[in-house]
């Protein structure tokens, strides 16, 4: 297990200072990341807390899994490392069946270029 906590079913109007101060009694947090919705600014309804050691975050997660926090239970478990995306050009994958030889398997987001290319080669 790791120092960091994920944090879910987070009420959409708590500020990161209210999970900080409410996770302080766990133990010194290092870091609070609390990801916002990039279009409207929003909290997104979760959060990571990064504590200093391995005990304090394990005794926060004793501790909170299930308790309220602004009239909701929390989701609190140990943060799992994000799986590598593989970025680049054409990074993605024909995930599934379905995909074509330009490489989506997925929706496309239908660029320009794309969107010729393909004319092009009908």
């Amino acid at each position: 297990m790791g120092t960091k906590v994920f944090v879910g079913n987070l009420d959409f109007r708590t500020s990161p200072d209210q999970v900080r101060e409410f996770f302080s009694q766990a133990g010194q947090i290092q870091d609070v990341f609390f990801p916002t919705d990039r279009d409207t600014g929003r909290s997104r309804g979760f959060a990571f807390v990064t504590f200093n050691t391995e005990a304090e975050a394990a005794d926060a997660i004793a501790r909170f899994n299930g308790q309220q926090l602004d009239g909701r239970p929390l989701r609190v478990n140990a943060a799992e490392e994000r799986p590598e995306r593989g970025g680049g050009f054409g990074a993605r994958g024909g995930g599934g069946g379905g995909g074509d030889r330009f490489g989506g398997g997925g929706k496309s987001k239908g660029s320009r270029r794309n969107i010729r290319a393909k004319k092009r080669m009908l």
